[in-house]
C-alpha cells in the first residue's frame, strides 16, 4: 500500500470512528469533566480501596470489586501501589459506621468528595473517594459521583465498612531473580502467577514467595508488601519489589513522576498500518460489563505508545512494542482492542469467534510480555533490565513466522 493510500485509509477510519464515538480521533477521547486541581492527598488506604494521587487514580487494590473473583480483573496491570496503613488510619477504620452530614449555605457548589473529606477528618480523601465509587456515599438517597456539586439542605450519608484483616503466609517458591540488592528485587514473573493475594487467590502468589525469600519485607498493614506495580496473571515479564521503606518511597515517587521505563512485547490481531501509534484514551470500568475495563469518556487518563516491529500479512498479525506512560488496569489490552487490534489470545478483550469464544489456537494465553523495566535505584544510579520472550511465546512466534513465510505468494 502506498503512503497516499495509507493516509487516505487512516483518515477514513478516523472519520468513521469520530462519527460513531463523537470524539476528535480514534486514539484520543476527551474527558467529560475538567481535570481536578492538584492537591496534596493522603496516600493511606485500606485493602480494597482506590488510591488517588494528585487527582489521578494511581492504584486499585486487590478487591476493587468485592463481588468479582476473576483474577483477570482483580490483578491490575501496572499501577502505583499505595502506602501501607499507618497506625492512625488503621485506628480510624476500626469498625463499620454510618455518618450523616448536612451541607450548609457555605457549602453550596462544593464537590462531594471534597466535602466528605473535610467533614470526616479521620479518613483519607483517597479512601473516601473509593467509598463514593463503591456506592457507599449517597446524597438524598441517590448515588452520586465524586464531582457532584452539593446544595444546602441535602443529606449526605456515608457508610464506612469494617476492614477485612488477613494474614499472608510465606511460601517456598522458585523465583526467577533478575537482580537483587539490599533495597530492591527484580523478578521475571512467569505467566499464570498472581502477583498478590486476591479473592480466590489467598496463597500461591508472588507476594507469598517474596516474603519467604526476603522476610524483612514487612507487611505493614497491606496484603502486598514491597509491591509497587503489578502485572496481569497471564502477562509474563519483569516486576520490581521494594525490600524496605527507603526503596519503596523512591520507587513510588518515580512511578508518580512517570520516569520509569516500561516496555512490553505484544502480538496483535490485524496489520497495523502505521509504524507508530499513540493511543490517548481514558480507561474506566465498562458500565455494561463491570468485570471488564473499557475506553470511556469519564475514565482515567491513559496513554500507550505502540510501535510495529514485524508484520505477518498471511497470518494477519503484527508484532508490536508497547510503552505505557500511565498504568491503568489492563491498559495495553484495552487500548489495543479499542483501535481494533486486540492482543492475540486475550480471552477478555480479544476478537470474538463464531463460537462465542475469544481464545486462539495459535497461543495458550495472551501474547503480552513485560520485556524492559528501567528505574533509579535508591542510591540514584539508573538500572535497566531486559527479559527475552518466554519459551511459550517464543515458540508460538516462531511457528507463526514460519507459517507466514510458507504461505507467501510464490513461495516454494
Amino acid at each position: 500500500m502506498s503512503d497516499n493510500q495509507t493516509t487516505t485509509s487512516l483518515r477514513r477510519r478516523i472519520a468513521n470512528r469520530k462519527r460513531r464515538l463523537d470524539i476528535r480521533n480514534p486514539y484520543s477521547v476527551p474527558p467529560v469533566e475538567a481535570e481536578r486541581p492538584e492537591e496534596p492527598v493522603d496516600h493511606a488506604a485500606v485493602p480494597g480501596r482506590e488510591v488517588t494521587i494528585d487527582g489521578e487514580v494511581e492504584a486499585v487494590l486487590f478487591d476493587l470489586d468485592e463481588l468479582d473473583t476473576d483474577p483477570e480483573v482483580i490483578d491490575d496491570e501496572d499501577e502505583v501501589a499505595p502506602a501501607p496503613l499507618d497506625a492512625a488510619a488503621a485506628a480510624a477504620a476500626a469498625g463499620a459506621r454510618t455518618i450523616e452530614l448536612r451541607p450548609e449555605r457555605a457549602d453550596i457548589g462544593m464537590r462531594l468528595d471534597k466535602y466528605v473529606a473535610r467533614e470526616i477528618g479521620d479518613l483519607s480523601r483517597s479512601y473516601l473517594q473509593h467509598l463514593i465509587d463503591e456506592d457507599r456515599v449517597h446524597v438524598d438517597g441517590q448515588s452520586r459521583r465524586a464531582a457532584f456539586k452539593l446544595t444546602p439542605g441535602e443529606v449526605v450519608v456515608v457508610r464506612v465498612p469494617a476492614p477485612v484483616v488477613d494474614q499472608i503466609l510465606p511460601e517456598a517458591m522458585e523465583l526467577d531473580i533478575v537482580y537483587e540488592d539490599d533495597d530492591v528485587i527484580v523478578i521475571d514473573k512467569p505467566a499464570g502467577l498472581v502477583v498478590h493475594p486476591a479473592p480466590g487467590h489467598a496463597s500461591g502468589t508472588l507476594v507469598n514467595g517474596l516474603i519467604h525469600h526476603a522476610p524483612e519485607m514487612s507487611v505493614g498493614g497491606t496484603l502486598r508488601p514491597g509491591i509497587v506495580h503489578r502485572l496481569d496473571k497471564d502477562t509474563s515479564g519483569l516486576i520490581v519489589a521494594a525490600k524496605n521503606d527507603r526503596a519503596r518511597n523512591s520507587l513510588v515517587a518515580q512511578w508518580e513522576a512517570r520516569t520509569v521505563e516500561k516496555r512490553y512485547i505484544a502480538l496483535v490481531n490485524g496489520l497495523l498500518e502505521e509504524d507508530q501509534v499513540t493511543v490517548d484514551a481514558p480507561i474506566g470500568r465498562d458500565p455494561m460489563q463491570r468485570q471488564r475495563m473499557a475506553v470511556i469518556p469519564a475514565g482515567r487518563n491513559a496513554v500507550t505508545h505502540l510501535r510495529a516491529t514485524e508484520r505477518f500479512p498471511q497470518a494477519n498479525l503484527t508484532l508490536v512494542e508497547a510503552e505505557i506512560e500511565t498504568g491503568r488496569t489492563h491498559q495495553i489490552r484495552v487500548h489495543a482492542a479499542f483501535i481494533k487490534h486486540p492482543i492475540l489470545g486475550d480471552e477478555v478483550y480479544g476478537r470474538l469467534r463464531a463460537d462465542g469464544k475469544r481464545t486462539d489456537s495459535r497461543v495458550r494465553r495472551q501474547f503480552l510480555h513485560a520485556a524492559v523495566l528501567a528505574f533509579d535505584l535508591p542510591d540514584g544510579s539508573r538500572a535497566r533490565f531486559q527479559s527475552e520472550l518466554p519459551q511459550d511465546l517464543a515458540k508460538a512466534l516462531g511457528r507463526i513466522r514460519a507459517d507466514d513465510e510458507r504461505r507467501k505468494p510464490g513461495h516454494r
